[in-house]
């Protein structure tokens, strides 16, 4: 099964929780060491690699650390780049919050005449 957006959340869970197991034996290691290197509980890993219950996110972390999959987790949440313009708007600063979109002054607000050609903008 492949990562999909249509996934339930609790197929997803389980997705990962399956993955997690694959990584484990691969490096074949028992639940309970995977558990004592992580700094968790036996019970905890057993509820990662079953995808039955949620777990803490530093958890999650943890059991990735001692699997070596923390340099991956780009894959799983790729950064942001911001457009050209973006770039050009922000001038080197940082992005601090998100913005509400903006509406034309002289247009109601979520009514926007189609445009076609031949018309003036």
């Amino acid at each position: 099964m492949k990562f999909d957006e249509h996934l339930t959340d609790d197929a997803l869970l389980t997705l990962i929780g399956q993955r997690l197991t694959q990584r484990r034996l691969a490096q074949n290691l028992t639940q309970q060491q995977l558990a004592d290197q992580a700094g968790l509980g036996l019970r905890t890993v057993q509820r990662l690699e079953q995808g039955t219950a949620a777990t803490q996110l530093s958890g999650f972390v943890r059991v990735c650390r001692v699997l070596g999959l923390v340099a991956r987790f780009d894959l799983l949440v790729p950064e942001a780049v911001p457009s050209p313009m973006a770039q050009l708007k922000l001038q080197g600063r940082q992005r601090q919050r998100a913005s509400s979109p903006r509406q034309a002054k002289d247009k109601p607000a979520g009514k926007s005449a189609p445009w076609t050609w031949g018309e003036p903008q």
